[in-house]
């Protein structure tokens, strides 16, 4: 495995290798000692979620808000997508700037996303099938969603003939009015919570 930062604090690439003989292919997707080694991040995985989009699809961007926060492990297993993290950490040097990652079932490479981050993917093949780990339980009450196509994000989706949204994510606010309510996590408490070892 190769990781790579994005240029977002914490955010990494994994590089697989992907072993491929007569039978099929075998990959290792996860690997959580190498997650440590190579970003001095410690992910225990507490659920696994598993979508399967259509094109033209966008989910995100969503969010765990903080305390308890939640850090994020994305694959695609089969089709394609444009992966998407947003820097959400009110206080950042990067606040909103983003990456946009492809990901797909040739590759199969993964993005680590820590704590803090906003999240979503487009999907560009007919089907796409995406698995994320994630290193804490759904917290009901503390999800937060942002507009996808805020304008002042102006985030890099692939062009797409026809957008599919969820009702939650058309109606999204923009990253200013989820600002302005005051539930984004903050920058400083995340980097010293970085700083003073690995979550409970």
């Amino acid at each position: 495995m190769i990781f790579e930062e994005l240029g977002l604090d914490g955010v990494h690439l994994v590089e697989t290798k992907v072993h491929g003989d007569a039978r099929g292919a075998f990959v290792e997707l996860f690997v959580g000692e190498r997650l440590h080694a190579a970003t001095g991040r410690l992910m225990e995985v507490a659920q696994v979620n598993c979508s399967v989009s259509r094109r033209g699809t966008i989910r995100g961007i969503h969010l765990t808000a903080a305390p308890p926060g939640e850090a994020k492990y994305v694959t695609c297993v089969s089709g394609s997508i444009v992966d998407m993290v947003v820097d959400v950490r009110v206080g950042s040097p990067t606040y909103g700037a983003s990456v946009a990652i492809p990901l797909d079932d040739v590759r199969r490479r993964a993005v680590y996303i820590p704590a803090g981050f906003g999240h979503g993917f487009a999907a560009v093949s007919e089907t796409a099938v995406v698995a994320y780990m994630c290193d804490r339980v759904y917290t009901p009450g503390k999800a937060i969603s942002i507009d996808p196509l805020d304008p002042r994000l102006a985030l890099p989706w692939p062009a797409m003939d026809d957008i599919v949204l969820s009702d939650k994510d058309r109606t999204a606010p923009t990253l200013a009015q989820t600002e302005a309510l005051g539930v984004l996590p903050s920058y400083a408490d995340l980097r010293a919570e970085a700083l003073s070892g690995p979550r409970a």
